[in-house]
């Protein structure tokens, strides 16, 4: 490693196995502790956001990885870090070219925190475009119709209900349809 690469601390991308994300950045933070790496491994996280997932009726809200497979580490790139990170079980690797790591910008780490940050769940709605569903609810329960359009950030649903002969698109909560 160069003088410039451990100048000072940056955000890097660690590639783990999938679903390995919260135990790589377990055993790196206890690493860290007990290979005396806090100056130079300042901080690990796992990028993650909460959704509502909407299944059988039931809304619920789900914590899902941005990333898998990815975690974040800030730290300053010196021999001894790059040994203790690189060689933390289930780590296959830096994302970078080569042996070199390669820094991600700042706005990016501020926006990866932004996103896990945000107190308003994003909806999961297990429904497709074009999908027959039934009314289960409000003035046109009973009516079949097909989903035109899903919007995950409301939780809402236009379904195309044929009435007097045209389709008509009806805006519905995703709890107030179900699968035919």
């Amino acid at each position: 490693m160069t003088k410039a690469d451990s100048s000072h601390k940056r955000w890097f991308v660690i590639h783990t196995y999938s679903g390995y994300e919260d135990r790589v950045a377990e055993n790196l933070r206890q690493r860290i502790e007990t290979m005396h790496m806090a100056d130079k491994i300042f901080d690990v996280i796992v990028p993650k956001e909460n959704q509502i997932e909407i299944k059988n009726g039931r809304r619920r809200i789900v914590e899902r990885r941005i990333f898998p497979g990815y975690v974040l580490v800030q730290m300053e790139v010196t021999e001894d870090s790059w040994f203790v990170v690189r060689n933390t079980p289930n780590v296959t690797g830096f994302v970078g070219s080569g042996t070199t790591p390669t820094p991600i910008s700042e706005d990016e780490v501020r926006h990866i925190q932004k996103r896990m940050g945000v107190e308003e769940p994003k909806f999961k709605i297990d429904f497709s475009i074009g999908e027959a569903v039934n009314i289960t609810d409000g003035p046109f329960k009973g009516f079949d119709g097909m989903v035109n359009e899903i919007d995950e950030n409301k939780g809402k649903i236009k379904v195309l209900v044929n009435m007097f002969g045209r389709e008509t698109p009806v805006e519905l909560d995703s709890l107030q349809v179900k699968k035919i």
